[in-house]
């Protein structure tokens, strides 16, 4: 009996099991989908669409030689043609003609982009990640902002990139415009540069998210949910840039003859009627006119945005392990 009052004496006192402690208000997630501020959204996206611009800016003075209708009778005009002709005329150093009105002007405008476009997706996704109507709305909202920022520094870059000396450099460009032509002629093809960006940031933006989710799906090893690899991201950037370069063409020769016009030869228009100008182009070179370029703007929109996508986010995930750190910290 004392043997047995001793054992269960024993056992009475050891302890009881306590569930574990989980704490769940300093549990943080390495990459929380709301982790990022404003700021740092405007950060990353500045850095991605400054490296995204200077590295594939030679391929974009091609585009806009081949897309600068001049005076009749006009020939086709292929890459091979246009560059040999711009370094013939001009030298490499044209290739690079415009590149600090790109600078001056793509980081503040794609700060403005990736920032709306987040909060943008945030407010009309529901939740819903796989929601491409909101990420095509998002990308319409962040394009419509953008455009204001970077439409005149847009025109001012074309100008220079066909100009072969027409203007000393940017702000003798800058000058020159607010002087003969007033300050609206920053702005004359901002209609068609929304009109045309729109759907090209809603084809740009669903099919980037789609691409990304798919390869994830379909590739688990190339990245997780909250890590994925750089590879995904260039992949489907480079797909969703590509693709939308190609369905906007038609509106970018149209942008460009609105922002060139009058220079080295180029066309006038008195109406800047997005008609007026299709009518133009079509009268004076057929309607392969207005698929001018569209062989270089693939080339610059694919490798542009798998770079732009992979650069933001990477830029990103630091931002989003520096805000994990300090909160745990």
């Amino acid at each position: 009996m004392a043997t047995d009052a001793a054992t269960t004496t024993s056992n009475d006192l050891r302890p009881i099991p306590q569930p574990p402690d989980f704490h769940p208000a300093i549990i943080v997630p390495s990459h929380p989908n709301n982790a990022l501020k404003f700021h740092q959204l405007m950060i990353a996206g500045s850095i991605a669409g400054s490296v995204e611009h200077m590295a594939m800016f030679p391929v974009d003075t091609i585009k806009t030689h081949m897309q600068a209708i001049r005076p009749c009778p006009i020939k086709p005009v292929g890459i091979s043609q246009a560059f040999r002709s711009i370094i013939k005329t001009s030298g490499p150093s044209a290739l690079y003609r415009g590149i600090w009105a790109m600078g001056l002007g793509a980081g503040p405008a794609h700060a403005v982009y990736f920032s709306f476009y987040e909060v943008s997706k945030k407010y009309f996704s529901g939740g819903n990640p796989n929601n491409s109507a909101a990420h095509a709305f998002s990308g319409v909202c962040a394009t419509v902002a953008s455009d204001a920022v970077f439409t005149p520094m847009d025109m001012v870059k074309q100008r220079l990139q066909i100009g072969n000396g027409t203007y000393r450099g940017v702000w003798d460009c800058v000058g020159r415009v607010v002087r003969e032509e007033g300050f609206g002629a920053f702005y004359a093809s901002y209609r068609t540069t929304v009109l045309m960006n729109a759907p090209f940031t809603a084809v740009h933006f669903a099919t980037y998210e789609a691409v990304k989710r798919g390869l994830r799906e379909v590739s688990p090893e190339l990245g997780g949910e909250e890590e994925e690899g750089w590879l995904i991201y260039a992949t489907a950037g480079a797909a969703a840039g590509g693709l939308a370069a190609v369905v906007t063409t038609p509106l970018d020769v149209v942008k460009t003859q609105l922002q060139c016009q009058g220079v080295c030869g180029c066309d006038r228009f008195k109406s800047g009627s997005i008609s007026d100008v299709f009518r133009t182009i079509v009268k004076k070179d057929g309607y392969r006119g207005l698929a001018r370029g569209w062989l270089p703007r693939m080339l610059f929109h694919a490798p542009a945005a798998a770079i732009c996508w992979s650069t933001y986010e990477t830029v990103k995930s630091f931002f989003q392990d520096a805000n994990g750190e300090s909160t745990t910290g």
